[in-house]
């Protein structure tokens, strides 16, 4: 409108043309852009970052993580922002996608093709996530990563919410304890967790090639799931668990003694995982 009122031509026939009020156009031109609008704006913006970090959020955690990213707001707020922009979470029913509507695409090619074998450690690593309900507390995630070669739990986190950073710092306690990790392959699935781009950056971070399973195929990480049957076998199902720090300590005792140091396994020759690697590793390159 300001070209053509340049050009010589009436700002009121314009506005009549473009049917637009010549009070609200001369408002505009004042301020182009209101307080409200900045303010819709950057919680849009806090919105976006929640849900491309967890997908799997409904709108109401998705307005918890921008208020402590320090945009406040309302649940009806974030669910109008959220449902405007098509921002559903991956657990929610979208009646657009139908019958054999898929998961995000991966972010890595499948690098193993159910070839669960190493010759030496820090070569193929495994990681995965399971659940566990209490009884008074909620659920209780755990994430870890398995070592192919000698079927050691690298090393895990636990947390009450299953957001990437659970799965960050799986990844980041690995590779602390570790070592130099360059050219080592962490096959997951293609869980939100490990297509976020946090994920994708500690990869990066740690010198980590990624890869990634195919979609509703179990065999593609079937060594991870044996262990997680292993875990819920002689752990979840033996009792009802009341909280999450009595459930806590039975996943983190189990692991670090019984699996860890008293099972033994025949791919490992009958050793455990610490004896396996103790014997077949030089002391100079020893695992903490």
């Amino acid at each position: 409108m300001s070209e053509l009122a340049a050009d010589g031509i009436p700002v009121a026939v314009t506005c009549r043309v473009l049917k637009v009020a010549r009070q609200a156009y001369y408002r505009w031109l004042h301020q182009p852009v209101t307080p409200a609008e900045y303010a819709a704006a950057y919680r849009a913006d806090a919105l976006f970052d929640a849900h491309r970090e967890d997908p799997e959020f409904g709108y109401r955690f998705l307005a918890d993580e921008a208020a402590a990213a320090g945009q406040p707001m309302a649940d009806r707020t974030a669910w109008r922002i959220c449902s405007g922009n098509g921002w559903w979470s991956a657990f929610g029913k979208r009646k657009r996608r139908g019958r054999g509507g898929k998961v995000g695409p991966p972010v890595h090619d499948d690098l193993v093709r159910r070839d669960f074998t190493a010759d030496g450690p820090n070569q193929l690593w495994l990681a995965d996530i399971t659940e566990h309900h209490t009884t008074s507390e909620g659920k209780l995630y755990l994430c870890a990563i398995k070592d192919v070669w000698s079927n050691r739990i690298v090393d895990y986190s636990i947390d009450s919410r299953m957001k990437s950073r659970l799965a960050v710092n799986a990844l980041d306690n690995a590779a602390a304890r570790r070592g130099d990790l360059t050219g080592c392959v962490l096959h997951t699935d293609r869980g939100s967790q490990f297509r976020s781009r946090k994920f994708v950056a500690a990869l990066h971070r740690h010198r980590l090639l990624g890869s990634m399973g195919r979609v509703g195929a179990a065999g593609d990480n079937a060594a991870m799931e044996s262990f997680f049957g292993l875990l819920q076998n002689n752990v979840l199902n033996r009792r009802t668990w009341t909280t999450r720090e009595q459930l806590r300590i039975a996943i983190v005792t189990w692991i670090e003694r019984t699996y860890h140091r008293r099972r033994r396994q025949r791919p490992l020759g009958r050793l455990t995982p610490i004896e396996y690697e103790t014997i077949m590793t030089p002391p100079a390159t020893q695992a903490a």
